[in-house]
């Protein structure tokens, strides 16, 4: 293997990860529904042969490290031809949650080598669940929609009749926002074999492998950094919708010279609510924490990861057992993990930590199902909040942070495709926590319903207030609120016309306590 000089690897890394960037402009120019073309709820990437991660755009941190951690088992169920386009959507079988599906293709070179794979991640509101937005109140997975086990859905270019009735997709067409993935992967194969047939397979395949070297020593002086040691950090999710309070998230931290271990086998039993979460949601967190440690300019590959171990209990609420229910364990519970290594890592680096951010991703999922007329609408969104302040800077206010990194559905949009009315839509004054550096401030977002709507929240930090750090002001708790009146963190309501609902999201923690004021 012959090195390659620093600048001609800069420019390999940013090649391949324009192919993911590009893949998400089709994407989000392709999609019909709000969640992917407004709120950019979705992921792309590209995999190595053997399915390690190879490139990927800044998209949302939850989806691309699971896809990393589950795709070298994925691309093994089938023998890959040119044209193929594998989906799935299994918690269990590497996806996160139902309504997050995944399409993985193939890309070859003009020899007829295969050189790794292509792959996207988009939210669909509407998974075939029963509750309107896909995002129930569950105790079972069957609960929460549409398995799809990893199937082809494209086999040489053509729809496989079983994908297709899986998705229920009339007439074998593909529609919507899955005829928008699969012409995503096309640009994203197309891209990718231009390349590695314009550099030749020897030279492609020797920049990956420095690509990944220099990653891992990337990650190693980022550990070296930090004070060895074990450390132990305790959160508590706020409840799961049925019954149970003060669940325990745990994680023990141990770091060495050059590897690290998150074991996070003390956490709470799997419960009877939707918290559960698969382990390659943990991992994608666990793994999101070290990456924000790194320099911007650290390629973002398997080579970044492989000092880092991840290690869960199967059967505890970070390593579920199927059936159990795991919708808001990608969305709530993955927030609250990135809180919880967080909080471990500013034991070992307590003038590099950020005070808690908001620790929820405050979800709102909403329809209508009319059965006479056979028709229906649904909706889904995340809401905002605050970010914990820093060493060096004030919490940003109003913001989605660490594992969704989406964007809000503007307004004009959201009135625009459904009976809806946002009243309010500002921060939350005064909500982050007061320090040296004061948390971001929450948001207030108040909806106003055009006609009877079910609505489901699945939301966090209503009764435990996002922490501060080194003495900083803890940030305020979230509110849900209908018509004035308090709501539980995880509720369903049916609304009727003119009803309000009111979401007030947390505030970020603060960094140090207050300056004393001088005289």
């Amino acid at each position: 293997m012959s090195n390659i000089n620093p600048i001609e690897l800069n420019l390999f890394s940013s090649r391949v990860s324009s192919v993911c960037d590009e893949m998400g402009l089709v994407l989000k120019r392709a999609a019909f529904s709000p969640n992917i073309k407004d709120r950019l709820d979705f992921s792309c990437a590209l995999f190595g042969p053997k399915g390690e991660l190879f490139a990927q755009a800044d998209h949302m941190p939850v989806h691309l490290g699971s896809m990393a951690f589950a795709m070298s088992s994925i691309i093994r169920v089938t023998d890959w031809e040119k044209g193929d386009m594998l989906v799935f959507n299994d918690p269990f079988l590497g996806g996160t949650h139902l309504p997050d599906v995944t399409l993985v293709s193939p890309a070859f070179d003009n020899s007829g080598e295969r050189i790794g794979f292509v792959a996207n991640r988009a939210h669909h509101a509407d998974i075939g669940c029963d509750t309107p937005g896909s995002m129930p109140i569950s105790s079972t997975l069957e609960e929460e929609g549409i398995i799809i086990p990893p199937v082809l859905l494209l086999r040489e270019g053509k729809i496989q009749s079983k994908a297709a009735r899986l998705l229920n997709l009339k007439s074998n067409r593909l529609t919507g926002d899955f005829a928008a993935q699969v012409g995503a992967n096309r640009v994203g194969i197309l891209r990718f074999e231009g390349l590695v047939n314009k550099l030749g397979l020897l030279n492609y395949e020797d920049n990956m492998k420095q690509l990944n070297s220099f990653a891992e020593r990337i990650a190693i002086k980022t550990i070296s950094s930090l004070s060895p040691g074990v450390y132990w950090f305790n959160d508590f999710l706020d409840d799961d919708g049925y019954g149970a309070s003060n669940i325990n998230l745990s994680v023990k931290l141990t770091i060495e010279a050059k590897r690290v271990e998150l074991d996070f086998s003390d956490s709470a039993d799997m419960v009877d609510g939707n918290l559960n979460c698969p382990e390659s949601v943990v991992a994608a967190a666990g793994l999101y924490c070290f990456r924000c440690l790194m320099p911007a300019n650290a390629p973002a590959c398997a080579g970044l990861f492989r000092p880092i171990t991840i290690k869960t209990r199967l059967g505890s609420i970070l390593n579920a057992k199927r059936p159990a229910a795991v919708a808001a364990g990608n969305v709530e519970t993955s927030m609250r993990l990135v809180d919880l290594v967080f909080g471990a890592l500013a034991k070992a680096a307590p003038s590099l930590i950020a005070a808690a951010s908001q620790g929820t991703m405050n979800n709102i999922a909403m329809g209508q199902i009319d059965t006479i007329k056979n028709s229906r609408w649904d909706y889904y969104e995340t809401i905002g909040g605050g970010m914990g302040g820093g060493p060096r800077y004030p919490g940003l206010g109003g913001v989605h942070s660490h594992m969704t990194n989406t964007l809000n559905t503007p307004v004009e949009s959201l009135e625009m495709h459904y009976p809806l009315r946002i009243r309010r839509y500002e921060l939350r004054k005064g909500s982050g926590g007061q320090g040296e550096h004061d948390g971001g401030d929450g948001i207030i977002r108040e909806y106003e319903f055009m006609e009877k709507t079910q609505v489901s929240l699945l939301s966090e930090r209503r009764t435990r207030r996002p922490w501060g750090i080194n003495g900083g002001g803890a940030g305020d708790k979230g509110i849900n609120l209908l018509n004035g009146k308090v709501l539980p963190a995880k509720s369903v309501v049916t609304v009727k016309k003119g009803d309000l609902l009111t979401i007030m999201t947390p505030g970020g923690g603060a960094w140090n306590s207050a300056k004393k004021a001088k005289f």
